[in-house]
């Protein structure tokens, strides 16, 4: 059975969670949301609308989603295909069976859903990630000739090729140590375009000054580890 589980971190998202949960394609066995330390109701509107809710202190992305894995080990029935989805509603969450897709009919171990400029509405990224993400794909398509053209947290991948990947980031760099270490084990990757609008609320990340500044050096930082490692 091609069991598939959605991870979805959650910092302070109560108006935006529970639209993100309702699109999600019945087809999904579980969706775990990780609130990351939120203070306000997200975790009351995530219940309500029918999730499994998890709890993280530690605020970091990498964080709340090893968090969704730990849970996800302790499980007697493990998934088939983990989806990473952001909880802030940018994302179109029925186009998950896009993503899905290629890995039940074509064997493909990894899909990340691309949010490419002629799917995007205006303004739903930020200069400096548009720019961050040309930057990280050039670096790793010049070092590790990649085919990637996005970090987009938007993705799916074969349960247990991701616990091979031995992920460890705790904030920022969790996307882009997901795309190195697959290109270093030699899996399967496509990327498939998909639509992107602009969120609900502010950007935790690329919202502030701080979170642009520490995102980058964190996925600079990862990409010129795996080049002289």
């Amino acid at each position: 059975m091609n069991s598939i589980v959605v991870i979805i971190p959650a910092y302070n998202e109560e108006k935006a969670i529970g639209h993100v949960i309702s699109e999600i394609p019945d087809f999904v066995n579980e969706i775990i949301v990780v609130s990351n330390n939120s203070t306000d109701n997200t975790m009351a509107v995530a219940q309500k609308a029918g999730a499994t809710v998890l709890s993280e202190n530690k605020k970091g992305y990498g964080y709340a989603c090893l968090k969704g894995l730990e849970y996800l080990a302790q499980k007697e029935n493990k998934p088939y295909i983990v989806v990473f989805l952001d909880g802030d509603y940018s994302d179109y969450p029925e186009e998950l069976v896009k993503l899905t897709n290629p890995i039940i009919n074509e064997n493909i171990d990894f899909v990340i859903g691309a949010r490419v400029s002629a799917l995007r509405e205006k303004h739903a990224m930020t200069p400096q990630q548009i720019f961050g993400n040309w930057l990280a794909t050039f670096l790793m398509e010049l070092f590790f000739k990649a085919k990637y053209t996005d970090l987009g947290p938007f993705r799916a991948i074969k349960y247990q090729k991701l616990l091979a990947l031995k992920m460890e980031d705790k904030t920022y760099g969790w996307t882009v140590e997901m795309q190195l270490k697959v290109l270093q084990q030699k899996m399967t990757y496509i990327e498939i375009p998909v639509r992107y609008k602009n969120r609900i609320g502010v950007s935790k990340v690329s919202g502030t000054v701080k979170g642009t500044i520490m995102a980058g050096i964190k996925i600079i930082g990862w990409i010129f580890k795996y080049t002289f490692k």
